[in-house]
């Protein structure tokens, strides 16, 4: 997928928003994040979202529920669930020690189940 393409402005604020949540649920873990593999989550992302009407796209920006639900189904879809499985399995036994906001657990619960 081309990089210079430009993208509505839904499509680039849920493109550097979900980066952006990629990046903190790594940093949160302590985790170097698997930059290649964020990248292509990122890429199946936008290949979801153009593949849908302007309007559902901006909905789903300004829809908290919607978009996390997005998230999680492309961060399965990619195989993000599967990278560090094991590291990171272990580190949310202690779910309380790793300081990341709720929204995250929707993640977190690809890698435990």
């Amino acid at each position: 997928m081309r990089e210079d393409i430009a993208y509505s402005e839904a499509v680039q604020a849920l493109r550097e928003d979900f980066r952006r949540h990629l990046i903190l649920f790594y940093t949160h873990l302590k985790l170097a994040a698997p930059y290649n593999s964020v990248e292509e989550a990122v890429r199946h992302l936008t290949r979801k979202l153009i593949g849908i009407a302007a309007a559902e796209q901006e909905s789903i920006r300004d829809d908290p529920a919607r978009r996390w639900a997005l998230y999680r189904e492309t961060f399965v879809e990619s195989g993000l669930n599967r990278k560090h499985r094991g590291i990171i399995a272990g580190l949310a036994r202690s779910r309380a020690a790793l300081g990341l906001p709720p929204e995250y657990d929707r993640l977190l619960e690809t890698v435990l189940g």
